[in-house]
């Protein structure tokens, strides 16, 4: 499967869940913001949402500073 992740194609296996990709890239536990097809997918909802052929990802990690 293949999906737009930040801009960027990217390729899945099937079925593969929002939480999965978070944890592929390292970002499991930070704080993101995440949005498909434009619309924002709340935290409690990434284990179960189940990414779909041709879906564009954007994933903002939330860096502190000062």
């Amino acid at each position: 499967m293949n999906v737009m992740l930040n801009g960027e194609p990217r390729e899945l296996r099937d079925p593969y869940t929002l939480q999965a990709l978070i944890e592929v890239l390292g970002l499991a536990g930070k704080r993101l913001a995440v949005e498909v097809n434009e619309d924002i997918v709340p935290r409690s909802q990434h284990n179960e949402f189940r990414l779909n052929e041709g879906d564009r990802v954007e994933i903002v990690h939330a860096i502190g500073g000062g």
